[in-house]
């Protein structure tokens, strides 16, 4: 009994000594931490030299928030480069399917798909209003309209542009203008006139790329 008393308690003893010296270190670790913090702040005040501080200036502090960043330069080279492409002057009439109403699919696009969009067999999930704009800022409006859907992955846009019944001769002046743009966007994959209760002869049903 008194064998293993004695090695308990040295042991115990053993254990104790063993904190203590743990305790120690992180003593001497916190305390060099400490002077290496303080001889920091020295060098760095040394560096800096004196400061005095600015007086109040009274003016309040604004707590809105401020705006999102908006990426205006490539918008606006996207744009020229939209001028580039997109233009008046291309002739896409043999790209045109004439029927009931002018359609357009891109090579390889099965007919079926301009049948499925007038018949409404995609959802519209986005559409604009061309009514009131000027050539240029209605070409600006869908390509913009295009772009954004493109990127927020929707696929089946209502583009609205107009029988041309406000128009001098009650000419559709955008219709044209709007199948020559739409067919020259790589993000095109068909469009087709829209049936009656979507608009019919002023509007267009467009896919975009999946």
């Amino acid at each position: 009994m008194k064998a293993s008393g004695l090695k308990e308690l040295t042991a115990l003893r053993e254990a104790m000594r063993e904190r203590e010296r743990d305790a120690t270190e992180a003593a001497i670790r916190e305390r060099a931490a400490r002077v290496a913090a303080a001889r920091a702040q020295r060098v760095f005040a040394d560096a800096v030299g004196r400061v005095t501080p600015l007086p109040p200036d009274g003016r309040a502090k604004s707590t809105r928030a401020q705006p999102t960043p908006e990426p205006r330069q490539r918008e606006a080279d996207e744009r020229a480069a939209l001028k580039e492409a997109w233009s008046d002057e291309v002739d896409v009439e043999s790209l045109l399917l004439t029927d009931d109403g002018l359609s357009f699919r891109r090579p390889g696009v099965s007919l079926d798909v301009v049948t499925r969009l007038r018949r409404g067999h995609w959802s519209i999930q986005a559409e604009t209003d061309l009514h009131g704009l000027r050539r240029e800022e209605a070409r600006d409006h869908l390509a913009a309209f295009v772009r954004n859907s493109g990127r927020r992955g929707l696929r089946c846009l209502r583009v609205v542009h107009g029988k041309g019944h406000g128009s001098p001769g009650r000419e559709p002046v955008l219709k044209g203008k709007v199948h020559r743009w739409l067919a020259q966007s790589a993000e095109v994959v068909a469009f087709a006139q829209a049936s009656g209760p979507q608009g019919g002869a002023g509007a267009l049903i467009v896919l975009l790329v999946g």
